[in-house]
């Protein structure tokens, strides 16, 4: 087994990656000086480690030192070991999954890179919320979508929040961001693809119903405001979940952007070329 060690001061500068979790701005921070991002919990630590990302160090209650012990006996990183107390000190929330791991971040491939060989890709404008992000990359890992773009300002799929949500999803698909947000739908175009852009209007064209080429991309927006105006325009179609007559009469008008995007994504996956 690796070589544990124990420690004790919430203070101790070798646990630097691991301060104050929940604090969002202090994290962008830091993750980004260091290249870092932290990983939580036995499935997304190995997950992370599996899909190449070099491990820096892990911080981990005692107990879980066993259900690791083939996965540390291959890394080259110190395990730091710690109370639950100190856990808590650390990071600022009670660690439930009890194992923590710092991980490099790999370089970010190009749109064009990620966008080769794909057929069905989803493009996220301006998605702030990291569960929501997390979510979102969950059901395209499971239902079948290729590869994923972000806009520029997207919320960090690597975010701790998001790797959670994902429960590793965001290791297993493709994905870059875009350099500007303006021009960079034209890009998809040229590509090959159709932008079908998902809006909760009843009046736009049901999913199931567009008109499709052999590469699909489906644009979504942010949680509150949906797709710009110019991202609609950009657009090939805009389209949308039918929603049930008694839905629509009670008030019920759209779905949450997760919600949708399952939805969406279920649908992306089964539709044909025309």
């Amino acid at each position: 087994m690796a070589r544990l060690i124990p420690v004790s001061d919430p203070a101790d500068p070798r646990l630097a990656d691991y301060v104050r979790l929940r604090d969002m701005n202090l994290r962008k921070s830091l993750e980004a000086e260091h290249g870092l991002f932290v990983a939580e919990g036995e499935k997304v630590i190995r997950r992370a480690a599996g899909a190449g990302h070099p491990v820096r160090s892990l911080l981990m209650s005692r107990r879980w030192a066993e259900p690791l012990a083939d996965l540390l006996d291959g890394l080259d990183a110190p395990v730091y070991i710690a109370a639950d107390a100190v856990l808590e000190a650390i990071t600022g929330f009670q660690v439930h999954r009890g194992a923590l791991a710092s991980v490099e971040r790999l370089p970010l491939p190009a749109v064009d890179s990620v966008l080769a060989g794909a057929r069905r890709v989803l493009v996220l404008e301006d998605l702030v919320d990291h569960a929501n992000v997390g979510s979102i990359y969950r059901c395209a890992a499971a239902l079948g979508i290729d590869a994923i773009v972000l806009s520029p300002r997207c919320a960090d799929p690597l975010y701790r929040r998001s790797v959670k949500v994902s429960m590793g999803a965001v290791f297993a698909i493709p994905y870059a961001r875009m350099a500007n947000w303006h021009d960079d739908l034209v890009k998809l175009r040229a590509t090959g693809f159709t932008l079908l852009a998902l809006t909760p209007d009843q009046a736009a064209t049901p999913m199931d119903e567009a008109a499709t080429g052999d590469r699909i991309a489906l644009l979504l927006g942010s949680e509150g405001d949906g797709l710009s105006s110019h991202w609609l325009d950009e657009a090939d179609e805009a389209v949308c979940i039918p929603m049930s007559p008694d839905a629509m009469s009670a008030g019920v008008d759209s779905l949450n952007v997760t919600a949708a995007a399952a939805i969406a994504c279920h649908t992306l996956s089964r539709m044909v070329p025309a």
